[in-house]
């Protein structure tokens, strides 16, 4: 940046006032035409530019410092000093010096030749003003410019613009952002760059070249420097166009179809700077490979203390290193390191030159981060070429060419970068690197330096142009759009006419700087480097190279800095490296590892843009909708204060939930609601304000993540008054279904909750389990049909008012996925064969129970013959279809039992799995708080299994009413589970503190229960003396588990597809065959009146047996995997560890991929698990001739006389049929009465057989009964 001060100082301030400005001690004296006159001038000009210099120096310096205006008018004063001075010396030189140029040194006439070049001090007085006025309004426009996107607010292209173009996302925000800075800083330079043209033109051909344009190219002194560059860029084109290529491919992967078209140009705005002239902040967009660690040691720079001071003397040991020179004393006494407290300063970092050759200086306000090392080193090598350049005449004391100095100071960042550097100062640890963690590097490199290239090269070549008068003004735009697209392939995102000048939109235009050093620079540092490196004795890839302690290398350093512009450059870079042209080949080489990869990622990608003249098309909406507040730092202190007060908002309705379900009365419960009322309202305030919120362009995932779970508030979105009326609804639904009843004729009432459930488990009369299930139907859910109806329609409006089409998609959308309920579907069709089989073999055990006129071999089974009131699972059937009744049944209970086990022993055992994985042990809050008994103080409590978290990071508890049965230790497991999963993310933000999806945490409950249930795991424990290894123990076991688990998952399925047609309105009122239209059967299961989404429990049945192969996996198992233990398996927790710390951080197919190793769920591991018993059950059923499904799907039980009418009175006839024989009605009567007594007799008998054979080989029960409510 200096450099380029330096470099055009005199050029911009030539015109600023005459000579007689200029002080009496700073005047030319008379000098004759001689050699010895001309030489004295030289002397006396160098000694005078020193002074002069140091005098402007000093004042620009004191200005960058300590802004003021004071500063300011210093400033100003003594840039016009210099520009008399530069005026009134090559004047002279002009006037005086004609015959005794020809006799001085090939050195020195260059020297006078500098002196006499006047650029704008060539033009009359009035013109000279005039062309310093357009300059100084240019720059004045572009630098107070600003966007305005509301009335009141401004931004600024430092910082506002330039943050918006650097991390925004937003397509809108960022065609916001540019279109607005090229309108305003642009286009009012149009008319004034005409005239400036003009005036600059007619000044320099006074100096004897062609335009201004020739000047800048004279510089380089080649003849053939247009057509060298041409060259240079012909040959790193095709490494652009990968680069290229590939960075469409990610922004079509961001934006889409609509604004990225894979065979044309980028639109301008999306690649992370104003000018598209770097690209590297989209580096978290494009990173190859985003699990490998991004090489950072700012964390460790910090730790170790660095300060700005130290980073300096960091970097100046790099450069003794080389045995190149020490800062001097004025360097470290004058500097300006770090930004002052008591003032304002111009921070951007750049390198001073006091032309007295012991002063020199650096103005950075340092930070400590390991890219301000990088810069560090970089301006330090500006101030290294200073140093050793020194002792030129002042007009060498400049780069070879104006590339020079750049890339001096770049390729010294080149080393400094690498990962071999930063181990070697102790800010690494360790120096790890793979062809991954390369390919980041190098990706990274490339955005920053290769998109660069063309942008570096056409600046000029449109300037060239237009000095040249070879674009008129009327094509100023047109031309500068065109070489964009011709070499960038880019494209504006607005329509942009001749009216439009967006070239001024970029600094350099407006403030006369020339822009083709930066590409020149950025070729020739790869050449330096590649030079170094070899000095060096580096072997390896080139971008793995640090020249650090190499003195070889320093010495061919020492001599480009040296000489200073006092040779032509090629001479230069000849005596140093042993070329004299700019070549592309290093920088191929340094980068060849990335173009050989994007060659790779490209291979059905399109090169270069061939729908050259594409644009895309305006956004809808826009401008209009930009104004959400987009500020991510904003958010983040939101989210905080949100976190903190939700965690005692939910902690109060825990607790008071927790006293109601502990202790169930009218004021716990009305306290529960008030607290209800108080968390929907918090959840009202804050999903307002998060809707306030555009989060497309946040960079933090997690925060976009939590906005946008806040911004779907559910039910708080309606009106006040519906809201107490939905919850009012919901808790009445939910009363109404806890209090039901059915009641006999005598007057005895049985509740669900032992009675009806023990019925339906235990029975096996036909007639009573007809009692029991349709007397459940009619007094639990029809009285809940009317309420329902209008449960779905405040439930579909509150959804709605977040976003949703219906309250269905409103559960769908839980699940982050477009093609969920196909996904379902999917699943459901591959495990449809094995539910059809296990239907079909229990179809056939219940025909030998209940006879033909009861099971249709063909048709559907009666609902209520399967052992549980909802015939979701089927192991209360297990004494009717246990394939060997002779074979082992694994029933823990009698050891537990004559171990005298308690609750509180059976949640050890369970603490201790967990602790045996790894894995986290319960908090002391849990053991003193949990509910793990029924209490005996006579307090009614809502017995259903559940675990709890009370959102305070520490106390977590369960309620169970637990007996010391095999079946209640597996549910002691399964809600452990749910504690553990608490744990493990007590940490997240409360919006993450949840299950993956709402599957996984019924799934991780459930897995353990695989390993807990197995005879390994039970003989580990104590329970079970020895394990029975014979195929029909196996099928035993596994048919067991199939009535639970497959069994379930068609109910697990149905219930939220009913429910789902509910609320999308297809299904507008339930009907069942011989039921009347008022009953309501989905009522009288929980879920339906509690108003919990089901689905859940299909997609953790699913998962569960995904995560137990992973896991078994990790455990090292081998054999069957229904034999499989994962206790004690530090691998195996460690994996399920770091999926449960996840929470609901990331979307589920992220933690699916963590524990299974890819991202969607499958059936096949549940096959797996079965496969023996399918293949069982394949055979069985193919022996018995079963047909699979039911094609009579219509067909009903036959039903002599409705249960639901017992005391219909019926007429007897005289005579009666009875056993084939035609008997009078006494007779047949007695006959009835002797058969009932054999009836009776045989019944006692056969349930004492029953009872012997239950109780020495008790069948498990179903585990998916215990649900989290």
């Amino acid at each position: 940046y200096k450099e380029d001060q330096n470099w055009f100082v005199l050029v911009l301030l030539q015109g600023l006032a005459p000579s007689e400005a200029l002080r009496e001690e700073w005047q030319p004296a008379d000098y004759l035409d001689s050699l010895e006159q001309a030489k004295q001038f030289l002397a006396d000009y160098n000694s005078t530019a020193e002074e002069v210099l140091f005098f402007s120096q000093s004042a620009s310096w004191n200005y960058n410092t300590n802004i003021t205006d004071y500063n300011s008018k210093l400033q100003v004063n003594a840039s016009l000093e210099e520009q008399a001075f530069t005026a009134a010396w090559g004047s002279k030189a002009k006037t005086t010096f004609v015959k005794a140029l020809d006799l001085l040194s090939e050195s020195e006439k260059k020297l006078m030749n500098k002196i006499k070049v006047l650029g704008s001090a060539n033009l009359p007085l009035d013109e000279r003003e005039k062309y310093n006025t357009i300059l100084s309004v240019m720059e004045n426009i572009y630098s107070t410019a600003k966007v305005h996107p509301q009335p009141n607010v401004s931004w600024s292209l430092e910082p506002e613009l330039t943050d918006i173009m650097a991390n925004s996302r937003s397509y809108k925000k960022l065609l916001y952002a540019w279109e607005g800075w090229h309108n305003v800083s642009g286009d009012p330079l149009r008319e004034r760059y005409k005239n400036f043209v003009e005036l600059s033109n007619k000044a320099y051909r006074s100096d004897g070249f062609a335009d201004t344009g020739a000047y800048w190219r004279s510089w380089y002194e080649s003849d053939t420097f247009e057509q060298d560059l041409e060259e240079l860029y012909k040959t790193i084109e095709p490494l652009y166009h990968n680069l290229h290529a590939f960075v469409r491919r990610k922004l079509y992967n961001q934006y889409g179809p609509k604004y990225i078209n894979l065979k044309g140009p980028i639109p301008a705005h999306l690649l992370g700077n104003m000018w598209a002239q770097s690209w590297n902040n989209l580096y978290s967009l494009m990173v190859p490979f985003p699990d490998k660690p991004n090489i950072d040691v700012t964390e460790e720079m910090v730790k170790q203390g660095y300060n700005a001071t130290h980073m300096f003397v960091v970097a100046e040991e790099f450069f003794t290193s080389l045995n190149l020179d020490r800062m001097p004393d004025e360097f470290w006494e004058e500097s300006m390191l770090v930004k002052p407290a008591d003032r304002e300063v111009v921070c951007h970092a750049s390198a001073w030159d006091f032309y007295n050759r012991k002063d020199f200086r650096i103005k950075q306000c340092t930070t400590v981060t390991m890219s301000q090392l990088s810069t560090v080193h970089h301006e330090m090598g500006h101030v290294q070429y200073y140093l050793q350049y020194k002792n030129q005449p002042v007009g060498y004391r400049r780069g070879a060419n104006p590339g020079f100095h750049e890339a001096i100071g770049d390729v010294l960042a080149l080393s400094v970068s690498t990962p071999k550097h930063l181990h070697t100062i102790k800010l690494l640890d360790s120096l790890v690197s793979d062809s991954e963690m390369d390919t980041n590097y190098l990706l990274k490199m490339a955005l920053e330096k290769i998109a660069f290239l063309p942008f570096g090269y056409l600046i000029d070549q449109w300037r060239w142009g237009v000095f040249s008068g070879r674009t008129p003004p009327e094509s100023y735009n047109s031309e500068w759009w065109y070489l964009r697209t011709k070499y960038q392939g880019i494209c504006p995102g607005t329509k942009r006419t001749a009216a439009h000048f967006d070239p001024g939109a970029k600094f350099h235009i407006p403030g006369n700087t020339p822009y083709i050093r930066y590409f020149v620079s950025f070729i020739l540092q790869f050449q330096l480097h590649e030079k170094l490196c070899a000095a060096a004795n580096h072997t390896g890839p080139l971008h793995q190279c640090d020249i650090y302690r190499s003195e070889d290398a320093g010495a061919i350093l020492k001599k480009i800095l040296q000489a200073g512009s006092s040779k032509p450059w090629p001479e230069v870079l000849q005596d140093a490296i042993g070329v004299n042209k700019l070549n592309a080949s290093a920088l191929m080489e340094y980068f060849k590892p990335i173009t050989d990869w994007l060659k790779m990622q490209n291979v059905n990608e399109t090169l270069g843009w061939p729908d050259f003249n594409w644009v895309p098309p305006i956004p809808e909406g826009y401008p209009e909708d930009i104004g959400m507040n987009t500020d991510e730092v904003d958010a983040q202190a939101f989210l905080s204060e949100y976190n903190s007060t939700a965690e005692g908002v939910w902690n109060a309705y825990t607790e008071a939930s927790w006293k109601y379900n502990t202790d169930i009365n009218d004021a716990n419960k009305n306290a529960m609601l008030e607290k209800n009322l108080e968390m929907s309202a918090h959840t009202l305030r804050y999903g307002q304000r998060a809707r306030e919120y555009d989060t497309t362009d946040f960079q933090d995932v997690s925060v976009k993540r939590i906005i946008e779970k806040l911004s779907d508030i559910d039910r708080a979105a309606l009106p006040k008054e519906e809201l107490e009326e939905f919850n009012t609804l919901l808790s009445n639904m939910e009363a109404n279904y806890s209090v039901a009843v059915v009641c006999r004729e005598d007057g005895t009432c049985h509740p669900l909750d032992p009675d009806l459930q023990k019925i339906m488990a235990e029975s096996r009369d036909y007639d009573e389990l007809l009692f029991a299930w349709k007397g459940w139907r009619d007094s639990a859910g029809k009285v809940l049909r009317q309420g329902y109806k209008r449960y779905v329609e405040l439930a579909n409006k509150a959804a709605t008012l977040n976003g949703h089409s219906d309250n269905g998609a409103f559960w769908r959308s839980l699940y982050e996925s477009p093609t969920f309920e196909q996904d379902l579907e999917v699943l459901w069709k591959e495990l449809e064969p094995l539910y059809h089989n296990v239907h079909a073999y229990v179809r056939r055990a219940l025909y030998k129970k209940y006879g033909p006129e009861r099971i249709n071999l063909k048709g559907p089974i009666p609902a209520h013959l399967l052992g549980n009131m909802w015939a979701q699972t089927w192991s209360g059937i297990m004494d009717l279809v246990i394939p060997y009744p002779d074979a082992t049944q694994v029933d823990a209970t009698p050891a537990m039992q004559a171990q005298k086990w308690n609750a509180t022993r059976m949640f050890q055992e369970s603490d201790k799995f967990f602790t045996s994985l790894g894995l986290e042990p319960m908090p002391q809050e849990f053991w003193d708080k949990s509910m793990l008994e029924k209490p005996s103080d006579g307090r009614q409590v809502v017995c259903h299994a559940s675990a709890w978290d009370f959102y305070n990071r520490k106390d977590f508890r369960i309620k169970q009413c637990t007996v010391v049965t095999m079946d209640d230790l597996i549910t002691v497991h399964h809600e452990m589970g749910h504690v553990q999963y608490f744990l493990q993310y007590k940490d997240q933000p409360v919006s993450f503190r949840d299950g993956a999806n709402p599957g996984f945490h019924e799934a991780i409950g459930d897995v353990l229960a695989l390993s807990v249930s197995t005879p390994k795991h039970l003989q580990s424990i104590g329970l079970l003396d020895k394990v029975e290894n014979n195929p029909e123990s196996d099928i035993n076991f596994l048919l067991s588990m199939a009535l639970d688990k497959i069994a379930f998952l068609p109910f697990g399925y149905l219930m939220d597809q009913w429910r789902w047609k509910v609320f999308d309105g297809h299904c507008i009122d339930y009907k069942t065959i011989n039921k009347l239209i008022e009953d309501f059967d989905p009522g009288a299961k929980f879920h339906i009146p509690a108003n919990v989404p089901y689905v859940r429990y299909f997609v953790s049945f699913v998962i569960q047996f995904q995560f137990h192969k992973a896991l078994c996996a990790a455990a090292s198992h081998t054999g069957p995997l229904h034999t499989c233990d994962i206790y004690r398996s530090k691998e195996a927790g460690k994996l399920l560890g770091d999926v449960m710390k996840l929470g609901a951080s990331k979307p589920w197919p992220e933690a699916m991929a963590m524990i299974t190793g890819q991202p969607k769920m499958s059936a096949e591991p549940l096959m797996e698990y079965f496969k023996p018993l399918i293949d069982w059950l394949v055979e069985e059923n193919k022996k018995n001739n079963d047909i699979l499904g039911w094609p009579e799907y219509d067909w009903r039980p036959w039903s002599p006389v409705p249960v639901s009418k017992p005391n219909v009175e019926v007429k007897v006839p005289d005579k009666v049929d009875f056993l084939g024989m035609n008997v009078d009605a006494s007779g047949a009567t007695a006959g009835q009465w002797i058969l009932l007594v054999l009836a009776v007799l045989f019944l006692l008998t056969t349930i004492l057989m029953a009872y012997k054979y239950r109780k020495a080989k008790k069948p498990q029960k179903s585990i998916s009964m215990m649900e989290i409510k």
